[in-house]
């Protein structure tokens, strides 16, 4: 059980939670519409970002069985480095379509239909897992561990889909870069 200290504690982080959740999106979505005129674009970046996001999987998966296994300081070095290459994730997707032309989906019937809706519930998920991460981590490091374990719930198999659709929309979208 959670001490009323830690959900103090917790309440603390709530208005950074709010702020961040909404203003990363507003701020991608902005960005993803500048265009940085004069600079060679950073066509090399999507399958570093591709790569980070397929990393970012694997140590997803990794930190959920080293808590399985009870390996609490593993698990929270894992979960940190998950944090860390999400916020690298995000840095690079922001500059390749700031110097970057989208690229446009070339495949057709069944196919184009399935990267479509792989495409738009991982958009979909990537804004919504924004909170459940932040809550989730606040909740660890406030100790507040029961509420941890609930959220993480929640938050694991979101923020695994989002790492593993953005490899997949990579994969699918990549024969048809310029």
């Amino acid at each position: 059980m959670s001490s009323s200290e830690d959900i103090l504690n917790e309440k603390k982080y709530n208005k950074l939670i709010v702020v961040l959740s909404i203003l990363i999106p507003v701020v991608v979505a902005i960005l993803f519409g500048v265009k940085i005129p004069n600079v060679e674009p950073l066509t090399f970046l999507p399958p570093i970002y591709a790569s980070i996001n397929a990393l970012t999987a694997l140590v997803l998966v990794l930190a959920f069985i080293a808590i399985q296994n009870k390996k609490v300081k593993l698990h929270k070095r894992l979960m940190t480095f998950a944090i860390v290459l999400s916020v690298i994730f995000l840095g690079m997707y922001v500059a390749y379509h700031m110097t970057s032309d989208s690229t446009k989906f070339g495949g057709d019937g069944a196919v184009k239909y399935f990267y479509y809706f792989i495409l738009l519930t991982h958009i979909v998920m990537s804004i919504t897992v924004i909170p459940f991460v932040l809550i989730t981590y606040v909740r660890a490091i406030t100790n507040n561990i029961e509420r941890h374990k609930k959220i993480a719930r929640v938050t694991f198999p979101l923020w695994l889909y989002v790492a593993v659709t953005g490899v997949i929309v990579y994969i699918m979208i990549s024969p048809y870069y310029v």
